[in-house]
């Protein structure tokens, strides 16, 4: 199997202070939660393109001092993806590639707020996703 990334784009970028009262102290759990979609160009069955998502949305039960929404989408070319095992391989190293931009994208969108920036961790390959765990159905490729 053969891959290579041939652009990279951010779909959405937003960020927006919540103002809640709070302690000075206040420490806040930021728990970001990410998605994934994939799919192929039917017109071209080597394009592939992967929408990762990163989502921190402030609740009534969780108040945050901010949401924020990063959308980035990943276009690949890859050829001799003939099996299943060919495709979740693909699909986990298009998210390895197109997650530290991702990351990126979040600190700048946070520092650029003027607040402190929110770093997301680095998380291994194949350990974003339960389906990349072994844990659910393999990701939906349309």
């Amino acid at each position: 199997m053969k891959y290579a990334l041939r652009n990279i784009v951010a779909e959405e970028l937003s960020y927006s202070m919540n103002r809640i009262k709070v302690d000075k102290d206040t420490k806040f759990e930021i728990k970001p939660q990410f998605s994934r979609t994939v799919r192929r160009v039917q017109e071209n069955d080597k394009l592939w393109f992967l929408n990762l998502e990163v989502k921190v949305e402030s609740t009534e039960e969780s108040p945050k001092p901010f949401n924020i929404k990063a959308r980035l989408v990943g276009v690949f070319e890859a050829e001799e993806v003939e099996s299943d095992l060919d495709r979740q391989d693909l699909v986990i190293n298009m998210t390895e590639i197109v997650y530290p931009y991702l990351r990126a994208a979040v600190s700048a969108l946070t520092a650029n707020s003027f607040i402190n920036p929110l770093i997301l961790p680095v998380i291994p390959a194949g350990t974003m996703f339960p389906e990349d765990r072994g844990e659910a159905a393999p990701a939906n490729l349309n």
